[in-house]
């Protein structure tokens, strides 16, 4: 499936004239931002889930996010936790569009409604759904960055998309949660008339896609809890948290996770307002060293099996920075560098600084330090990262503008983990029937075995069936297709109970249908004679073996081959 956006998207432009200064980033075509392989991968399994044709795909998803990819260019998605490098945005649009599309698969939408009304608003939903996890962040470009074009003249996205070189900063000061309510400045230039139009004719769709896009998800329903959890798994895949834990856990799970982990440590485990201490307690602040806290805080939560907790001390850092339990510097850090003074004694240590409040509410609190503790000449502390100059751009010297951050992508096995982890039913079920399912729902009894194949070519067209993923019943192998025993079978089967009625058989429907199919000679047999085929399947964490049938000719289901699966080989006997 690849292939529709290989060999099927317009040629890009030709690459610009304008010279690039040093320090400013070029504009990009959609077609070259999105031309990296993880993000045809995305790609492919966004259009997979949507079961559209290539025209309706094209039209509700593919042009939206060609603008949405024009519109964030190669900004990061934050300044130091998840995606926290050059196109980091683009990334997380993608994967929270991919990640929201596979958990709409276990609801009906709306929920309460009649199953036909349900079928007839199942795109509707679908893409609903996709629009408001792909604009999700979109705020933060708005106002958490400042991004200056070459010129030197500021660029503000409502302005339209970017069309000179760039570079940005990150805002001193700004209001973590002001993003939230931001997009509301955007979406239009993302969506267009016609699809906001076919939107609003779904009342409860449209209110809940509204909400969603003002930052309000307490009254977005079922549409707001998708796209928060997909933001959560997206997340913790990129900053080395347990992403499918963190579909479990309530949606402010970790803030207050947070909270109680410091309240226990700063109230029974650390050493306070004396030399050798982890943190100073003054009239107006409470002062905890950094790296000692952080390690502490993360090892109690993993000792509690709290899941989805960030594998770094900055993407901590960034946490509790985002969430508003610790003060920021006048830098805008989450760090602060302060000199601790008592008598003869003193040392410079790198904090966070919090207010005592948070720990102590009406319980009482020790004494206030005795000492003094006053900010130190920032000297950039090791242990947490050194803002850039003015105007700079986030960018690791060996890093290409146009590849994904290879340490944000922890290892190849990214995608397939980010994708296959949603245990949350049968991977090979739907929620309620397309329309080309409904149109199948009574297949000819003349010829069995032609209606199974039917099927299943009119289930990879629509896309209803999925290929060559990891839960997948369809692969192709070797210049062939497997079909994938007993799985694709039993799929069929359950769609269309009772076909084997009226037969002379004992056996279960499914293996009659796979008997109807054998009569068809069109798989190819072992140099024994049997008919069934083993594929070992080698991934980056774990070997199994599928068992199936190769059919030689993949025209017989395919108007386009797809590549191989790489990960499948065909064993020899």
């Amino acid at each position: 499936m690849l292939s529709l956006f290989r060999h099927k998207r317009k040629k890009p432009p030709p690459p610009s004239t304008v010279s690039v200064a040093e320090g400013y980033l070029p504009i990009e075509s959609a077609h070259s931002l999105l031309a990296a392989e993880h993000r045809h991968q995305l790609l492919d399994r966004i259009w997979q889930y949507t079961a559209l044709s290539h025209a309706q795909f094209i039209q509700l998803y593919l042009n939206p996010i060609h603008r949405y990819a024009e519109q964030v260019q190669q900004l990061p998605a934050s300044e130091t936790h998840h995606h926290a490098y050059l196109g980091g945005i683009l990334d997380h649009g993608l994967e929270l569009v991919a990640c929201s599309l596979k958990l709409r698969q276990s609801y009906l939408l709306p929920t309460g409604a009649a199953p036909e009304d349900q079928a007839a608003q199942t795109d509707a939903w679908s893409a609903g759904i996709a629009y408001g996890a792909l604009l999700h962040d979109i705020g933060k470009i708005a106002v958490d960055l400042q991004v200056e074009r070459q010129d030197g003249r500021l660029w503000h996205p409502w302005q339209g998309p970017l069309d000179q070189p760039y570079r940005f900063r990150y805002l001193k000061g700004r209001d973590y949660h002001l993003h939230g309510a931001a997009a509301g400045l955007l979406y239009t230039q993302i969506l267009d008339r016609s699809i906001l139009d076919w939107l609003s004719g779904f009342p409860s769709l449209w209110a809940s896609l509204l909400y969603v896009l003002a930052g309000q998800y307490e009254h977005a329903g079922v549409l707001g809890e998708l796209v928060i959890q997909a933001d959560r798994v997206s997340t913790a895949q990129n900053i080395g948290g347990n992403p499918s834990k963190a579909l479990q856990a309530p949606i402010h799970s970790l803030q207050h996770h947070l909270i109680s982990g410091l309240r226990h440590l700063v109230q029974h485990e650390l050493k306070l307002n004396q030399p050798g201490a982890a943190g100073w307690l003054t009239q107006d602040a409470l002062w905890l060293v950094s790296k000692t806290v952080t390690d502490k805080l993360r090892a109690y939560l993993l000792s509690q099996s709290i899941e989805g907790i960030p594998s770094s001390n900055i993407a901590v850092f960034d946490e509790l920075q985002s969430h508003g339990l610790v003060e920021s510097t006048p830098e805008g850090k989450a760090i602060w560098t302060a000199l601790v003074v008592q008598g003869y004694w003193q040392q410079s240590f790198t904090f966070l600084r919090l207010q005592p409040t948070l720990i102590w509410g009406n319980e009482d609190r020790p004494e206030a330090f005795s000492g003094t503790v006053s900010m130190a000449a920032d000297d950039h502390p090791t242990d947490a990262p050194a803002s850039p100059p003015p105007m700079a751009v986030n960018k690791k010297p060996t890093q290409s503008p146009s590849q994904p951050d290879l340490l944000a992508m922890e290892d190849a096995d990214y995608l397939g983990t980010l994708l296959d982890m949603f245990e949350l039913a049968d991977p090979e079920a739907t929620d309620a029937p397309s329309e080309s399912a409904l149109e199948i729902s009574s297949p000819p009894s003349d010829n069995p075995g032609q209606a199974f194949l039917n099927w299943v070519k009119e289930g990879i067209l629509s896309h209803k069936l999925v290929i060559n993923d990891s839960k997948a019943k369809i692969h192709t192998v070797g210049g062939s297709v497997f079909l994938v025993t007993p799985g694709l079978f039993q799929r069929y089967a359950q769609e269309f109970p009772g076909i084997s009625q009226g037969t002379d058989q004992e056996i279960e429907e499914w293996r009659w249908v796979q008997k109807q199919f054998e009569k068809l000679k069109v798989h190819k047999r072992r140099d024994n004679g049997l008919n069934i085929w083993a594929c070992q399947v080698q991934g980056p964490r774990k070997k199994t073996t599928l068992k199936g049938y190769l059919i030689e000719e993949p025209k017989l289901l395919f108007e386009s081959i797809p590549p191989d699966n790489p990960f499948l080989k065909i064993e020899k006997y």
